[in-house]
């Protein structure tokens, strides 16, 4: 049966507040574990590091994303190294370039999609502001030119990139179902057309939340039809810190993410169950 995995980015629980100490690593997990969350998203290509949190998460019992950003193919080699000795659902690579030929990136691409393959991991490219994902309508011909081409769906920066107009047209929205027909996990935050993160616990946002909502059950329904019987679906909740996050005169975050985090996911697990029928 297909199921759906909940993750916390380990970057959104940085406070980078004066008023709030950071929390350790090991409190930042347990208490996503304690929370209920499947695992979390982080970078997974230091192996110090990566040994010391995937202790962690055996303690837990949970599940990781890895995160690269590759400039060539062969930046690629030392995720993959790690990922092999310590285990993630997938690896979320970021394209770390900004070509403006299609011609120049097609062979990264194919070069990351033959390493992962030769490795026996699930690769998939996130669509992300500053990377060779940048532009919608680029990322679009890439997927024009390699169709099985297989992303990593964090659509919060190509509404804000792209500055859709309220209420979006169906031109847009046929434009994202084709990113979301490529997308074989997602980033959860919600934009509106002039910011890349807001609040999603206040009432007059609600447009833009349920504009996500349905983009996301477009992907989930995309998602059920393409993927086995016995897949697991990620969906990372990744409400980031301050400049994503909007603050006040007192440079502090106008809500709590992690609140918004934990309202974000009930809201994701209310749609996997919509999905299901």
């Amino acid at each position: 049966m297909q199921d759906l995995l909940i993750f916390q980015s380990l970057w959104s629980m940085e406070r980078r507040s004066a008023r709030f100490p950071e929390l350790s690593l090991e409190e930042n997990i347990e208490k996503i574990a304690a929370a209920g969350f499947d695992g979390i998203s982080t970078h997974w290509y230091d192996r110090n590091l990566v040994a010391r949190i995937a202790g962690l998460l055996k303690q837990h019992g949970l599940q990781a994303e890895g995160q690269c950003f590759p400039k060539t193919v062969d930046d690629l080699k030392p995720a993959l190294e790690v990922a092999a000795e310590y285990n993630v659902h997938h690896i979320c690579l970021q394209p770390d370039v900004r070509l403006r030929r299609l011609e120049d990136c097609i062979p990264l691409l194919e070069g990351w999609q033959r390493l992962a393959e030769e490795a026996g991991i699930d690769v998939w490219i996130e669509t992300h502001r500053d990377r060779m994902t940048t532009d919608l309508f680029f990322t679009l011909d890439l997927l024009d030119r390699l169709p099985d081409l297989q992303l990593l769906g964090d659509i919060s920066h190509f509404l804000v990139g792209r500055e859709f107009a309220w209420p979006v047209s169906d031109e847009n929205h046929a434009l994202i179902h084709r990113i979301l027909d490529s997308s074989w996990a997602f980033h959860g935050r919600v934009a509106s057309r002039e910011q890349v993160q807001i609040e999603i616990s206040f009432p007059h946002h609600r447009p833009w939340v349920d504009l996500f909502l349905g983009w996301w059950d477009y992907g989930f329904r995309s998602w059920r039809k393409r993927a086995a019987k016995d897949a697991t679906l990620a969906f990372t909740c990744e409400l980031g810190p301050k400049p994503y996050a909007i603050t006040g005169r007192d440079g502090e975050d106008t809500t709590d993410r992690w609140e918004e985090s934990l309202l974000m996911r009930q809201e994701i697990r209310d749609l996997w169950a919509k999905t299901s029928s």
